[in-house]
């Protein structure tokens, strides 16, 4: 179902003052996927290091205090795996755009070199 000339009005107008946001365009660019991904990962790899160390000391003291420890430091790790296939996912499709482009550039380069000649 084809727009209306209204609604592509609105559309577009969308569009401009979305573009015209720089800190929403910083925050779901991949950029800022990243960072908050990689900031995550960070947080909860420290998590993990944290725990372990409840873990060993833990054991010292209860073996329930170790088992929660454990069960910290897998939490902490299930986010760290989410993060990082987060970050790959995004990355992964950041790559293949870049690819095509590329494609598309030496694909021009090749027409315009041929036509000069």
């Amino acid at each position: 179902m084809p727009l209306s000339d209204n609604e592509k009005q609105i559309l577009a107008q969308i569009e401009h003052d979305l573009k015209a946001d720089e800190k929403f365009a910083q925050a779901v660019s991949s950029k800022g996927l990243y960072r908050h991904s990689a900031r995550t990962a960070w947080w909860a790899g420290i998590g993990v290091v944290a725990s372990l160390v409840l873990t060993i000391l833990g054991l010292r003291v209860h073996f329930a205090l170790a088992f929660v420890g454990f069960l910290g430091m897998l939490a902490c790790a299930l986010i760290v795996e989410r993060q990082l296939r987060a970050m790959s996912k995004a990355g992964l499709r950041d790559v293949t755009e870049s690819l095509r482009a590329s494609r598309a550039n030496a694909q021009r380069m090749r027409e315009k070199f041929t036509r000069d000649r």
